[in-house]
């Protein structure tokens, strides 16, 4: 399948899906990242911004990075409605060919999945090589299938964090999993629906 046709999906995804003035960011996020001093921050797949104004508020400076330009023109106008459009850089970037560039002190990716071709492992992995020294890989997948997920796929198989971990194949003397879990919290869903999901939560930390 082209570009275009992952493009137009994920346009597709998100125009289908109601703006929202104040979207909020990801719960793996806030937990893992609030005692962390702000630096530099990569958001892999940025969907409605939540991530990426969140770090911003918090002081980091963002890019954020998106296949579907509705995404990135969405999350461009509330980072100036927000006031922080000076710490969030949103970009059009489809990772199965180009990857940011730049040094970053956290790479960030929530729900990286995708119904197209995507070596996943090879992005990832180029996310970690990213890190500054003492820098953090967070990466969280679904562990589950939400109600109002794209992919109601009842025979779809969710890897583990180790399983991930060990895909992407990083040196263990340069980078230290500090976190590999998988924990359940209410999410809610673009209609404003809700139901228990599990998440799959994968923290990786590249030697200072």
């Amino acid at each position: 399948m082209s570009s275009t046709d992952a493009v137009t999906f994920w346009d597709g995804v998100h125009a289908a899906r109601p703006a929202t003035a104040a979207p909020s960011p990801n719960v793996r996020l806030t937990e893992t990242v609030t005692e962390l001093p702000p630096g530099d921050a990569l958001d892999l797949g940025c969907g409605n911004g939540g991530d990426a104004l969140w770090l911003a508020r918090q002081g980091w400076r963002v890019t954020a990075a998106d296949i579907s330009a509705v995404a990135v023109e969405r999350l461009t106008a509330l980072a100036r409605a927000h006031g922080v459009h000076d710490r969030v850089a949103a970009v059009r970037l489809d990772l199965r060919t180009a990857f940011p560039a730049g040094t970053f002190d956290l790479v960030t990716t929530h729900y990286l999945h995708t119904p197209y071709d995507l070596d996943r492992s090879a992005v990832l992995r180029a996310a970690a090589h990213a890190l500054r020294p003492g820098g953090r890989l967070l990466v969280v997948d679904h562990g589950s299938t939400a109600p109002w997920s794209w992919n109601q796929d009842p025979d779809i198989r969710f890897p583990s964090p180790r399983e991930v971990a060990a895909g992407i194949g990083l040196d263990p003397a340069v980078w230290t999993v500090e976190r590999a879990d998988a924990p359940r919290h209410l999410a809610t869903g673009p209609d404003g629906s809700t139901a228990e999901v599990t998440d799959h939560v994968l923290l990786v930390r590249r030697a200072g």
